[in-house]
Parts: structure tokens; C-alpha cells; sequence
């Protein structure tokens, strides 16, 4: 079980730094690479809280369970702000501020995980 939130892990980090990345690199790429990299990562802290909870003996408070609620809530901001800002870049408007927006939250998420 640590082996598999090992994995988890460093792929929900890899994912963290392709959205950050994604917001600053040209716009044919970036809101793409963006945009699948904020699904991979609220597809994998979900499956992060999953394999926590099934590895937690029962009665043992490791898990607070307010900080995941916030996280989720900030991580499905992060999501529509990646989706937004790719679905006005198709449609040619200019979609930076979101995208920016996104990586500004993604850094706030990982902060409220390390600081929290």
C-alpha cells in the first residue's frame, strides 16, 4: 500500500507542475497540457484520500477530513478555470487570465496541503 501512495503521489506532483507549467507556455500546448493535467490531478487526490482511508485502522483521526473538503473545493476551481480558459482558446478569445488563474490556485491548493 505505501508503494502505491508513493506512486500516486509523485504523479499528483507531476500534475501539480504541468498545470503551473501549462499556464506559461505558448497556447496551443499549454491550455491542453493544462487542462488534462488538472483532471489527472482531481482524478488522483481522490484516489490519494481512497488509498489513505483503506490503509487507516478504525478510530485513528490521521485524516482531516476538512482540509480534503477544502482542497476539493479549490481543486474543482482549479479544474474549471483549465476548461474554461481551453474552451475560449478554440474558440479564439483570449483565455490567459484563466489559465493563470488556474496555476494561482493549484499553488494556493498546495499550500493549504503543506501549511495546513
Amino acid at each position: 500500500m505505501d508503494a502505491l501512495h508513493l506512486l500516486l503521489y509523485v504523479a499528483h506532483m507531476i500534475a501539480m507542475v504541468a498545470i503551473v507549467v501549462g499556464a506559461v507556455v505558448p497556447p496551443q500546448s499549454g491550455r491542453v497540457i493544462q487542462v488534462w493535467a488538472a483532471r489527472v490531478q482531481l482524478v488522483l487526490g481522490l484516489l490519494l484520500v481512497t488509498v489513505l482511508e483503506m490503509g487507516r485502522d478504525e478510530g485513528d483521526p490521521s485524516l482531516n477530513h476538512m482540509k480534503i473538503g477544502v482542497k476539493l473545493l479549490v481543486m474543482i476551481a482549479v479544474v474549471a478555470c483549465a476548461e474554461i480558459s481551453n474552451a475560449k482558446y478554440k474558440r479564439g478569445e483570449d483565455g490567459k487570465t484563466l489559465a493563470l488563474a488556474a496555476a494561482g490556485l493549484t499553488i494556493v491548493n498546495a499550500a493549504i496541503a503543506f501549511l495546513w
